[in-house]
């Protein structure tokens, strides 16, 4: 990264601007001197209006600007727009819905600027930024903005490894009330719209729950959360509570989510839904983060611990699952291979399934089952004890 002398600055970015055939920038006002940025901290927004990620990206960027400006006016923000769009026209239309500066239209320079500051996509925005006296051009902040908001200024490293340091920290688990809750909220929702302090979670195992409404996959993963949370909440085996956090377009499929869920949610306005799928680093849904007694991260597979074993598994640790499938060995090793039964005409074979119905009982059963492969017969192992 090259760093370039605090006295040098405003030279600097005339010249970089300037060099690219800059003579002016403009504010809503009119024309204004490259001079009105001396001594502001300067972005460049590389943007355009038929981007739509450019169009979803502003919202973020907006929320900042006014936010840092009305919270903390000693920042001295400053974002210059430089337009990718087509034509003059887009690019007045993009630019009139900014509180900020712009490069006047041209593509010749937008052209130079961009390959200036090494832009490869849309929205990019690049810092230039002080560090230790001196001046460097940061990496795209895009995602630093997308993930932190506010919390990213001013885009530098140093602020990117502390608020990485965070996550990280985070990520580990600890006092559930720093982890799911914040300053404003000490509480979880229920679909009546009750409250329930998160106090009252302390000391049990929690299943930080990620999915929506509009995903196949979640919907039939929380048809077997629920009934494995029904069977711990209905057992003497331990304490278990699942805690949605919406990954729904918008607060209607949120309460179509809530609907199918006996367990407690973060509220669909709350920013730290987004915070706990960036500290998790959630790629898909549905995803179920185990968190222990104690708050720590147990499991990041709880997904997959559910549907291989259900609530046999609780309390979900590396250690149960373990000692479940040596059980199931050694039930297995105790069953012959195969069994004719008088109420079948097929000879059933020893199987493995994660849900059946036995077909003699009408009774629901997991694991070990007798089963035709030539038709749809299914017989739990203790109704074949009984010939």
């Amino acid at each position: 990264m090259q760093l370039i002398d605090q006295k040098q600055w405003s030279p600097y970015v005339w010249t970089s601007l300037e060099s690219a055939g800059v003579e002016f920038i403009l504010s809503h006002d009119g024309k204004v001197s490259l001079s009105c940025i001396e001594h502001k901290y300067i972005c460049l927004l590389f943007s355009a209006k038929w981007c739509r990620p450019c169009n979803n990206f502003m919202t973020k960027l907006l929320n900042l600007y006014k936010t840092l400006n009305s919270t903390s006016p000693g920042s001295n923000l400053e974002i210059l727009f430089v337009s990718l769009d087509h034509d003059e026209s887009s690019f007045l239309d993009h630019f009139r819905n900014m509180p900020w500066l712009a490069v006047p239209f041209d593509q010749k320079i937008s052209q130079k600027l961009r390959v200036m500051f090494h832009v490869e996509q849309i929205p990019s925005l690049i810092p230039l930024v002080s560090v230790d006296g001196k001046f460097s051009v940061e990496e795209d902040a895009v995602r630093l903005v997308d993930y932190y908001g506010v919390d990213a200024f001013p885009f530098d490293a140093k602020r990117r490894k502390e608020l990485e340091a965070i996550d990280e920290a985070r990520s580990q688990g600890g006092r559930l009330e720093e982890l799911i809750g914040s300053k404003d909220r000490n509480f979880l929702i229920c679909k009546d719209d009750s409250k329930i302090s998160i106090s009252k979670l302390v000391g049990k195992t929690i299943g930080l729950y990620f999915g929506a409404h509009w995903c196949p996959p979640s919907r039939s993963f929380t048809e077997m959360l629920v009934k494995t949370y029904n069977e711990l909440e209905n057992s003497e085996v331990g304490r278990f509570e699942v805690v949605f956090i919406s990954m729904d377009r918008d607060e209607n499929e949120f309460m179509a989510s809530q609907k199918l869920m006996p367990w407690l949610a973060i509220p669909y306005n709350d920013k730290i839904r987004h915070d706990l799928s960036r500290i998790f680093d959630v790629k898909w849904i549905p995803t179920l983060i185990i968190l222990g007694a104690e708050g720590n991260v147990i499991s990041r597979d709880g997904r997959v611990m559910i549907t291989r074993y259900g609530p046999a598994a609780f309390p979900f640790t590396e250690k149960r699952v373990k000692e479940v499938e040596g059980t199931l060995e050694e039930e297995g090793a105790r069953l012959p291979r195969e069994v004719s039964d008088p109420r079948h005409e097929h000879v059933l074979k020893l199987d493995m399934a994660r849900n059946y119905v036995c077909d003699v009982c009408q009774q629901g059963g997991r694991f070990w089952v007798f089963s035709c492969r030539q038709c749809d017969f299914d017989l739990h192992p203790c109704c074949a004890e009984k010939l």
